[in-house]
């Protein structure tokens, strides 16, 4: 059978081979030609039934075939005998069908008999049961029609029998075919006994054609027998013919990962360059002239791109009804309240706590639910980012050197930062959007892959110094650590200093009863209690009550350490394998889609089960469980008056010019990136309405004393290929069509809310390890950074000549200019990355 590829019966009969490329011999070609020459062909014959066809065939028969009376009825008795299949069944349904099936036999291939294989035929109604049963129909693409060869020896020719026939109408013929489709053709050859070999191949040749695509447009639109016989000289031209002494006949080519585009026949070479043009046109352009052209009018983007997204709203949440939506929500959210609590964190380190961890979390649900409500692209992901975070840390030194006052002095300059934005979505400034080449965005892309993975790294590292392992540690002297409460002063009475119970570390360097963990500030007072001996006094206790810890073990838990790396490194190599079992070759296609699709989901339980298990206090995720400001001196909402000069509001122009630049390229790079023509995006972007939101928000956000929020280049693309549609029905051998994005606003609006909600779910979240989320934080810039194309040419620089991938830009460009490419692209990342990390990051877009 041949669906694209070939499928062969092996030897022993009961199973079908692996898909392959079908490998024809150059005589076999020849021989279907002179059969196709000599025989009868008959176009558009009308038939209701099998029989009817057999018989208006038999009877049209051209003179050079022209067949006795009996032969004829042995011809059209043999052809209308009920065939048998070699069905495709799954290892249980076997099982069940050598105790229980009534038509238990050894089954073979259609029309061709393997040589001692006994035939063992059922009747019609089995044969149709097993059709509708037949597990190898889901394979079959919609719309798919069957076409029959039938081939073999007999005894009571002297010559060959061929005939070619194309039906009007397609034509459902019973069992005729393993699946109950309609047929339209249907090839016959017949011949004495003693060619049977030669039969067979050139049947496979007819097979093989009928499944190429220029070959089938060809006999569907053919009008006569020369027409047919002039697409199969067409098709010979294209015929690429292997030495003997260079190839094994008998060795299978698997199939290719990705099919070449068809040629035109007729033309073959002039229409291949108009195709490969096409293709590079089409990806030098990532989004359509229609969405970044000007209008010339005030705002005319900015109302195109309303009209565009208003028909596609309600379907933008009917859309979401999907499992694998559930899948992303949960994947991104983890990835959203992670950066929420890591930007959170610095922010309220760079900000004297102006801002925390709660800001960040209700400004996340906040803005990112407007932005999902009314954008133009809900896919995208809103989120803090690090050029943000360097400006409003440069912005709190200057508000503290010149005793001015940082929320109000960031009020002004966020209305100005909507004021500009408004301005610029009124003059369509996005335009400028479509001479983003390349270049720039693979380098934005990395930039911000690499900080992903930067941080992650860093965080882990960091744990090292929180949770240090005492590399002195001899196992024959653990009878000397030992940590003791230094308790001389509690509550003005002297008490003498004892170890405190189970201090020395257990054996093996395993942390004891009394080893200490970092030191963290208690939030309030403890409710005074009565003195305590210290040996009773807990290591929170004695610290609160003004006594410190003393001796060699206290200062030491390297089971935190270890653990925490193993778990970092287990999530991401889960998450990265379980993400690849799409692809993989163990259970059925539905088992490994859902695997693959909640695969950060499965990593995530999987590693929070180890550490619950082992017990051990690694770092914790920490939520806010108090709707308050993080700094009690300030409100929720910020006065534009009373605390600096008048004159601020007019000095904010400035450093708000820098803000809208940078809010302008981080957020239009990313929605570039997002809107490129291969995720296959149906409902159009909207560039102005983007920035439009996004601009608004910085002014409600300024004045609630909210973070600012910009596009996340990797979240928003992890949050893509969470939504990837695949074909549900391809070629057996070929990998599964993608068909784009599953475009809706629900996953976005979930993320959201759910990060606003996190606020009262402290009590289940803080069971999630921190070392955990960072694994999928390094996920996620790995995998962004393999989805870029200098990721691919950066290894180019590292492998020999002679075993470098046959990449297609490789074919057109000289080597060195490749290399000479990818050298001014790492130039200019490492210059952005020193750019960003000194107190110069202000000016990062503009080096963009």
């Amino acid at each position: 059978r041949w669906i694209k590829f070939e499928e062969t019966v092996e030897d022993g009969g009961e199973r079908w081979s692996a898909p392959h490329v079908p490998a024809l011999t150059l005589r076999s070609l020849f021989q279907l030609r002179t059969c196709l020459q000599r025989g009868s062909i008959l176009l558009d014959l009308d038939a209701s039934s099998f029989k009817e066809m057999i018989d208006k065939m038999l009877s049209r028969l051209s003179e050079e075939t022209e067949l006795q009376p009996e032969l004829r009825e042995h011809l059209a008795s043999l052809l209308l005998l009920q065939p048998w299949h070699q069905l495709t069944k799954s290892p249980l349904q076997l099982l069940a069908e050598l105790s229980l099936s009534p038509c238990r036999g050894r089954h073979g291939i259609p029309w061709a008999v393997p040589p001692g294989i006994p035939p063992f035929i059922c009747s019609s109604a089995a044969s149709l049961s097993f059709q509708l049963r037949n597990r190898f129909q889901k394979k079959v693409p919609p719309g798919a029609e069957a076409a029959h060869i039938a081939v073999g020896e007999v005894k009571f020719l002297e010559k060959p029998f061929t005939a070619f026939i194309r039906l009007r109408r397609g034509l459902t013929l019973g069992s005729l075919a393993e699946v109950p489709l309609p047929s339209r053709f249907l090839f016959v050859l017949l011949g004495p006994r003693g060619k049977v070999r030669t039969y067979r191949e050139v049947g496979r040749a007819m097979a093989t054609l009928l499944a190429e695509e220029l070959f089938q447009r060809a006999a569907w639109q053919a009008e006569r027998g020369e027409d047919l016989i002039a697409a199969m000289e067409a098709l010979l031209d294209e015929l690429t013919v292997l030495p003997p002494g260079k190839w094994d006949p008998s060795a299978r080519i698997p199939p290719p990962s990705c099919l070449p585009a068809p040629r035109a026949t007729g033309h073959p070479q002039s229409n291949g360059d108009v195709v490969a043009a096409g293709d590079r046109a089409g990806l030098g352009h990532p989004c359509s002239r229609e969405e970044l052209g000007r209008t010339g009018r005030l705002f005319g983007g900015l109302l195109r791109d309303i009209q565009r997204k208003a028909r596609w709203y309600r379907s933008d949440f009917s859309d979401a009804l999907h499992p694998q939506c559930l899948s992303a929500v949960l994947y991104i959210y983890l990835a959203t309240a992670t950066n929420a609590i890591t930007f959170g964190g610095m922010l309220g380190d760079a900000t004297g706590s102006m801002q925390g961890v709660l800001e960040s979390f209700l400004g996340t649900a906040f803005a990112g639910s407007i932005f999902c409500l009314f954008s133009g692209q809900p896919l995208t992901i809103l989120s803090s980012t690090g050029p943000v975070l360097v400006f409003e840390r440069l912005l709190f030194s200057f508000s503290q050197d010149h005793n001015l006052d940082y929320l109000e002095f960031r009020l002004w300059i966020g209305l100005w930062v909507a004021f500009f934005g408004v301005v610029l979505v009124a003059t369509e400034a996005s335009h400028l959007v479509r001479y983003f080449t390349r270049f720039t965005e693979e380098g934005f892309c990395a930039l911000i892959s690499l900080i992903f993975i930067h941080d992650s790294l860093k965080k882990m590292l960091s744990l090292a110094d929180t949770f240090p392992i005492n590399r002195q540690y001899r196992l024959d002297h653990v009878t000397s650590y030992s940590c003791v409460c230094n308790a001389s002063q509690l509550h003005g009475e002297h008490l003498a200093a004892r170890p405190a119970a189970g201090t020395a570390p257990a054996p093996g360097g395993r942390r004891g009863a009394g080893s200490a963990l970092p030191v963290r500030d208690s939030p309030s007072p403890p409710a005074p209690q009565p003195p305590a001996p210290p040996a009773a006094l807990s290591r929170s206790r004695c610290l609160a009550q003004g006594g410190h810890l003393a001796g060699s073990s206290c200062q030491y838990v390297p089971d935190v350490t270890l653990l925490s790396v193993l778990l970092f490194g287990g999530t991401f190599l889960s998450c990265t394998g379980l993400r690849r079992f799409r692809s993989s070759r163990y259970f059925p296609t539905g088992v490994r889609k859902v695997v693959s699709d909640f695969a950060v989901i499965l990593a995530i339980l999987a590693s929070c089960a180890i550490d619950a298990t082992l017990g051990l206090e690694t770092p914790k995720l920490l939520v806010p469980s108090e709707l308050k400001p993080t700094n009690p001196a300030r409100g929720w909402i910020i006065s534009p008056f009373g605390a600096n000069p008048w004159w601020v509001c007019l000095v904010s122009v400035v450093p708000a010019i820098l803000v809208t630049i940078l809010i302008f390229m981080d957020q239009q790079i990313t929605a570039v990136i997002l809107n490129r023509r291969e995720y296959k995006l149906q409902k159009g972007a909207g560039f102005h309405l983007d920035f439009l939101c996004v601009s608004l928000l910085v002014a409600v956000t300024s004045v609630t004393g909210l973070p600012w929020y910009v596009s996340t280049t990797v979240i928003s693309l992890a949050h893509m290929e969470s939504l990837r549609k695949e074909s549900a029905t391809s070629a057996p051998g070929e990998p599964p069509e993608f068909l784009g994005i599953r475009e809706q606003r629900l996953t976005g609006l979930a993320v959201f809310i759910l990060t606003g909600v996190s606020v009262f779910m402290a009590p289940v979240l803080k069971h999630i390890p921190m070392p955990v989320l960072y694994g999928v934080f390094l996920h996620m810039g790995v995998a962004a950074l393999n989805n870029i194309q200098l990721t691919d040419r950066v290894r180019l620089l590292l492998i020999p000549a002679k075993h470098q991938p046959d990449l297609p830009y490789l074919r057109h460009v000289p080597l060195r200019r490749v290399n000479l490419f990818t050298t001014l692209q790492l130039l200019c990342l490492v210059l952005l990355w020193v750019i960003k990390s000194t107190a110069a990051a202000v000016i990062f877009p503009v080096m963009v």
